[in-house]
């Protein structure tokens, strides 16, 4: 039996899948130790809703029959990896990471499992999530069916939302990747508090069927990864057209870095006061050599500021009305009483009575909001800001705490349903910061390429957590 030590749970999806084809471990070993480490450490950080071991061990030996007969169907054959509790698995439970759907099954299997199950990938289990994606705001990290997600860095610290099982299961090595959903800002929040690489995907160009929806016309379904490169490669197993899912771009990722143009020939916006007073002061200093870090690659960065639009109360008004709808039998069945977090609760109530002038207004401005974007996007190619200003927050501490205004990327970038690579950029206090690119639409290869390009530069990604 091969010895499977911890360098391989840091591994990329290239080096995993390398030592498969040169037999320094079968697929069937490679699953059984992660989910073994999965088993262990994934309740140490709250991060693990529900182990798949049997089926797993099942995919994986058929992963290994093509290893064996020279038939490999893509880079993520017999990789194993897990996905956020709103995507559904048949016949397993999908609670939604909430106590009034946690004996819900479905028939089906989500889009984005079935794809991977035929590229050849191994799911091993469900990752926990702020219950409902965190629909309607919630006060404090413990609104989750299986507790606050406990960061892998510092476990009085916070491993983000919604996806906080997958957050800090990648960060600990406890699956090589991960699917996490963002409506706004629950891939990239996660990703730049654990230290991990998460990549938010076009609007539309990867399908939700069969996936918890909060709001349709801003839910995004990616991955979680420790490289860009390993985003891209999931990416393009998941992504592509779907009937069953109204918003399809019926578009497809193909990962091509050989048509990428060099990063010294890209054009980055960027505005520095994101970066200062934006940041908490813990934060400045190390944001200040990370763009050091980046300005190194040769790419030319140009000064500018996003279109100066009400992005918060837009992203919220769309939000709460297309949840009010959603959830509309939860509230009149009176189970929405049973969820972890008042504020949550009553903000869930509350949606049923949005307006529908509201909505539509906010709907208007968000055009208005998209062909500023595409404008801006004629003076250079991406927008580089802090993919959140500050660091984890404490298990303690309210999420409503005052703090310096952040760059509004998050918010805008999903507004305008353009992609975003979130990779890490240094640490303060001990305590991962990442950075967030964004670019217009379908030009995931692009933000990829420069996420490459960094990630060969420094050895932040590479950092390791501590388990003990």
């Amino acid at each position: 039996m091969a010895q499977i030590g911890d360098d391989v749970f840091f591994a990329s999806l290239s080096q995993l899948q390398d030592g498969i084809r040169t037999r320094k471990f079968s697929c069937v070993e490679l699953t059984r130790a992660w989910c073994d480490r999965l088993e262990r450490y994934g309740p140490r950080f709250n991060a693990l809703a529900l182990l798949l071991r049997e089926e797993a061990m099942r995919q994986a030996h058929d992963a290994d029959g093509y290893f064996l007969r020279d038939r490999v169907r893509s880079p993520l054959q017999g990789i194993p990896y897990a996905v956020k509790d709103l995507v559904a698995v048949t016949r397993h439970p999908t609670t939604w990471g909430a106590k009034p759907f946690a004996g819900q099954v479905f028939d089906e299997d989500a889009t984005v499992v079935k794809r991977i199950a035929k590229s050849g990938g191994v799911l091993i289990g469900k990752l926990s999530m702020v219950e409902l994606a965190g629909g309607g705001g919630y006060l404090f990290p413990a609104a989750s069916l299986q507790g606050p997600g406990l960061n892998p860095w510092d476990r009085s610290r916070w491993s983000g939302g919604s996806s906080s099982g997958s957050g800090s299961a990648v960060a600990a090595g406890l699956v090589p990747f991960a699917l996490g959903s963002e409506t706004s800002g629950s891939i990239l929040t996660p990703s730049a508090y654990c230290g991990v690489t998460g990549l938010r995907p076009t609007y539309g160009l990867v399908s939700r069927a069969g996936c918890m929806a909060l709001s349709w016309t801003l839910d995004k379904i990616g991955p979680m990864a420790r490289t860009a490169e390993d985003c891209a490669l999931v990416l393009a197993a998941i992504s592509g057209g779907d009937s069953e899912d109204p918003g399809s771009a019926n578009k497809r990722f193909i990962y091509a870095p050989q048509f990428v143009p060099p990063v010294k020939e890209l054009r980055i916006g960027y505005n520095p006061t994101d970066f200062t007073e934006g940041c908490t002061p813990e934060t400045r200093p190390e944001f200040a050599k990370a763009l050091d870090a980046f300005r190194s690659l040769g790419v030319k960065m140009i000064e500018t500021k996003l279109p100066d639009f009400p992005y918060g109360p837009m992203v919220s008004t769309i939000i709460s009305a297309e949840m009010g709808s959603i959830f509309e039998d939860l509230v009149e069945s009176g189970k929405v009483d049973e969820l972890a977090d008042k504020r949550q609760i009553a903000g869930i109530k509350t949606s049923q009575e949005v307006l529908a002038k509201d909505y539509l207004r906010a709907m208007r401005i968000r055009r208005l909001v998209q062909q500023s974007f595409a404008k801006m996007f004629l003076d250079f190619e991406m927008f580089l800001s802090p993919a959140r200003n500050s660091i984890a927050s404490k298990l303690s501490d309210p999420l409503n705490r005052p703090g310096p205004a952040s760059s509004p990327i998050i918010p805008a970038g999903n507004l305008a349903g353009i992609p975003a690579l979130c990779f890490p950029c240094g640490f303060a206090e001990g305590l991962p910061i990442g950075f967030a690119l964004a670019g217009p639409p379908f030009t995931e290869n692009k933000l990829v390429g420069v996420g490459k390009a960094f990630q060969s530069a420094t050895d932040w990604h590479k950092r390791r957590p501590p388990l003990g």
